[in-house]
């Protein structure tokens, strides 16, 4: 196999815990409404229900760089995959509404982890002339994910069995499996065994395999950052000064992910397609459309993160998403709108998050830190994301019932604005730089 395919499929094997984040992010979509009346929840306790996978995704985000730092960035995907496994298996068997959200929140762990541990794994074994390209597919199996757990949910919802969205649930066991098995064959992180293992042989024979071209350069410089750094990771050390401006970037590219209401389309898109007076057959029909499009402007994220760079991504993105939200905002609250457009618009939002922040975020927070930090690092980064999906998650069915959509998406758009001066004023390029370059050059 050549070092091209090599790195290709080390990558995609990795990448593929973004396709169980997307699937267990996007499948509760066609089980919520049913889970809230065979509970009889109240709007509350549903939020909660529902949002327990993402505060579970708060805990692992926040403490999964830990054993990825200690045991290794391998080992710490294979648990990533057993705990979706479990997860998938367990809430399609829950009895009750404890048990549900038990196994939602434990898959919520593998989400969280998979995203600090996947993108930071590949940003460090891919090279660098196309290791935006390479994170990205993290993001593109995300997306890859939620198109496939929303045709899971149409053929199931649409196949007349009994308690379908236990089998929706479940379906997530079938991938998780099969992720399980694969993590075997991948190496462990070549910078990750010069930093914690001290290993310069291992990590030269895996990068020979991945970047021949760049091996000593890849090596040298790792030797050379591990010398200066002078220290092991922890989570105190990203909140000193010195990495306080690498730590804030990480932060501020995850909050405005979130405030620009992706997951509150994601989880409830069928809700608030029936909420603009679409029926229920075509509400689902509706979000298998979000997730071909997100599949479709990923590809175009992708196909251009390692040409144009991350910051022109990110302008846009932040365009597409002001003038989406705003129409989606107006066709609320404006007179007389037909409601068939709405989905035009949500496709205009989605297609501005795939070919900006969709393909920047995990890229751009796994390129930001020093080799020793990298894993606290992105955990602050999924950790901010993860807190702030889960509020949003648990607090959207209650706002939108009080005060309707209208007024919520026009939040997000406002907030957009914002993400657009961040972008021209604060946000550093990344293209085509060294992991260790890019480090330096902020600082």
């Amino acid at each position: 196999m050549s070092s091209k395919n090599y790195a290709f499929f080390v990558s995609i094997t990795a990448a593929l815990g973004g396709f169980l984040f997307g699937f267990d992010t996007a499948v509760i979509s066609g089980a919520e409404r049913a889970i809230q009346e065979v509970w009889e929840l109240s709007d509350w306790m549903h939020g909660l229900a529902i949002a327990s996978a993402l505060y579970g995704t708060v805990i692992g985000a926040l403490f999964g760089g830990v054993p990825a730092d200690k045991f290794g960035r391998q080992k710490s995907l294979l648990w990533i995959g057993l705990f979706y496994l479990i997860s998938a298996v367990g809430s399609g068997l829950a009895w009750d509404v404890t048990s549900f959200t038990v196994f939602r929140f434990l898959g919520g762990l593998g989400v969280g982890a998979s995203s600090v541990v996947a993108p930071m794994y590949i940003s460090e074994i891919a090279p660098a002339k196309n290791r935006g390209l390479l994170v990205a597919l993290y993001q593109f199996n995300i997306v890859f994910g939620i198109v496939m757990a929303y045709v899971s949910n149409y053929l199931i919802g649409t196949a007349e069995l009994a308690q379908d969205w236990r089998w929706m649930l479940a379906a997530e066991g079938v991938p998780a499996l099969i992720y399980s098995i694969l993590i075997f064959r991948i190496p462990e992180s070549p910078r990750w065994l010069i930093g914690n293992r001290n290993d310069e042989q291992q990590a030269r024979e895996i990068l020979t395999k991945t970047d021949p071209d760049g091996v000593d350069e890849a090596i040298r410089l790792a030797l050379e950052e591990e010398k200066k750094i002078k220290q092991k990771g922890s989570f105190s050390a990203i909140f000193e000064k010195r990495f306080l401006p690498t730590t804030t970037l990480a932060i501020m590219i995850a909050f405005f992910n979130q405030v620009s209401g992706i997951n509150a389309i994601i989880y409830f898109a069928p809700r608030v397609f029936e909420m603009a007076g679409i029926s229920t057959e075509n509400a689902l029909i509706s979000t298998i459309g979000i997730g071909v499009v997100n599949l479709l402007a990923t590809f175009i994220g992708l196909y251009l993160i390692d040409r144009i760079g991350r910051k022109k991504l990110m302008y846009i993105g932040s365009v597409g998403y002001i003038i989406s939200l705003s129409l989606m905002a107006y066709n609320f609250l404006g007179p007389g709108i037909p409601s068939f457009w709405l989905p035009i618009f949500v496709f205009g939002f989605i297609a501005s998050h795939a070919v900006g922040q969709g393909a920047v975020i995990w890229v751009f927070i796994s390129e930001m830190f020093p080799n020793d930090l990298r894993a606290y690092g992105q955990s602050i980064g999924s950790f901010t994301h993860w807190i702030l999906a889960a509020i949003i998650a648990n607090v959207f069915p209650f706002f939108a019932n009080q005060f309707g959509p209208g007024y919520i998406f026009s939040f997000f758009a406002f907030m957009m604005v914002l993400q657009l001066l961040w972008v021209r004023f604060k946000m550093p390029e990344t293209k085509g730089r060294s992991l260790e370059e890019i480090h330096q050059n902020i600082h």
